[in-house]
């Protein structure tokens, strides 16, 4: 657990939600269960095995030291999540959660909940996916962008931001697209947005006459059972991707299962989608450097040919 403490050690305070410790890359032999966020004004520890109190103790006493280092008469607030054979428990352990609880990146504000479920309302390792995204469409403002496994619309925000002209954004939990409607008016970026609360599989007639689009936004869950299971269901989407994107489109393909390499991807492309030519990795932030590339994240970006 050294190396979590040493994280800890050097932390300084900054604005934006971040990820200060990446166990989960392997880079810290002994530690590959925990993983620190900070999602301001909270710190979000979490195990994937349980903890031993004398271990929580110990995160705890060096989180306190360190911040009244860094910010003295600031109170601390850390919450430990353990996820363990299924199952996920959630505590506040020191100070106070703010409700609702906004965070912010890169200018952009949204709403997080990190005192229930596994997912907070923003992963922050997308970080460096929504930089390539505000990018890409400040580039070519008017934009059309489908989002597709919207979550809380974190790309559809930064898309508009950055000039695009309209957003479709499509998830099938209702919940999570409440939520993306509450970042848009919190970013002021309503007008252009659209929401499809949906299983994709069963609207693709709604997705298909809303395009054709400048850009396609490929995020799903790697295995969320009754809604996308990767080895079965991302061959659907990579087939329908020619005929959704615009002449000179792109398409920013993302997949977050560190069993599944890059090759799961780009070999089934040629096949499935001949006509997309492969542009670029997108580089993940250099806080989760991991052992491997492979098994890391994987965010891919590809172009249609452009028309004559």
């Amino acid at each position: 657990m050294q190396a979590l403490l040493d994280a800890i050690h050097t932390l300084a305070p900054a604005p934006d939600a971040r990820r200060i410790f990446h166990g989960r890359g392997g880079l810290h032999p002994g530690c590959e269960h925990l993983v620190l966020d900070a999602y301001p004004p909270v710190f979000v520890l979490t195990s994937f095995k349980p903890l031993a109190d004398e271990d929580l103790g110990r995160i705890g006493d060096a989180l306190q030291a360190r911040w009244a280092e860094v910010a003295p008469g600031e109170p601390l607030n850390w919450v430990y999540q353990c996820r363990h054979e299924g199952r996920s428990e959630t505590q506040l352990m020191v100070g106070a959660v703010p409700d609702p609880h906004v965070v912010t990146e890169d200018g952009a504000r949204y709403r997080v909940h990190v005192l229930r479920g596994q997912n907070h309302g923003l992963f922050v390792d997308m970080a460096e996916g929504r930089r390539w995204v505000r990018a890409h469409v400040a580039a070519r403002p008017g934009a059309a962008v489908l989002n597709l496994f919207a979550y809380t619309c974190a790309f559809s925000v930064v898309a508009l931001q950055a000039g695009a002209g309209r957003v479709v954004n499509v998830d099938m939990s209702a919940g999570a697209i409440a939520i993306g409607q509450q970042n848009h008016r919190l970013n002021g970026v309503e007008g252009g947005a659209s929401f499809l609360p949906h299983d994709l599989f069963k609207t693709w007639g709604k997705v298909t006459r809303g395009g054709p689009y400048d850009l396609v936004v490929v995020d799903p869950p790697s295995y969320q059972k009754g809604s996308f299971v990767a080895t079965k269901d991302y061959a659907r989407l990579m087939r329908r991707l020619p005929e959704l994107l615009a002449p000179g489109g792109h398409a920013l393909l993302c997949l977050n299962a560190p069993e599944l390499g890059v090759a799961f991807l780009q070999d089934q492309m040629p096949e499935l989608a001949p006509t997309l030519q492969f542009v670029e990795r997108v580089a993940n932030p250099a806080a989760f450097a991991d052992v491997s590339d492979e098994r890391a994240l994987k965010v891919l970006v590809y172009a249609a040919p452009a028309g004559d």
